[in-house]
């Protein structure tokens, strides 16, 4: 049976009880996914961490809720990509500590350790 350019024929069509709900976009989806571009904004400021680990505990919760919905939550894209910006706010976030750190032990590794008393004084 053919159909017209943006038809699905009713073959192909499973049979769909009346009592179940219509497929919907998760609403935490999305919030993962802005959290997740938050913490990939700001992950060379140390604040990105926060937003970025809110993201991945979202994230957890999000997937458990698609999982038990049996496939009536859908969002699993923005799920995926807010999930990788998350990690890559981490990333960031750890990569600028072991910066800080660094610059801060070669400040003190050119710096005089101890007293300094001046030159008559044994």
């Amino acid at each position: 049976m053919t159909t017209a350019a943006g038809q699905v024929s009713s073959a192909q069509q499973a049979p769909r009880h009346p009592l179940d709900p219509d497929p919907a976009r998760a609403t935490k989806a999305r919030a993962v996914f802005a959290l997740g571009l938050l913490g990939m904004l700001t992950g060379l400021f140390i604040g990105g961490v926060v937003p970025a680990t809110v993201a991945l505990q979202l994230s957890r919760q999000a997937r458990r809720e698609a999982y038990a919905s049996a496939g009536f939550l859908t969002g699993g894209a923005w799920l995926r990509r807010g999930e990788r910006m998350a990690w890559i706010g981490l990333v960031l976030v750890a990569v600028s500590v072991v910066i800080a750190v660094v610059i801060g032990v070669v400040q003190m590794a050119g710096s005089p350790f101890g007293h300094d008393y001046p030159t008559n004084m044994d």
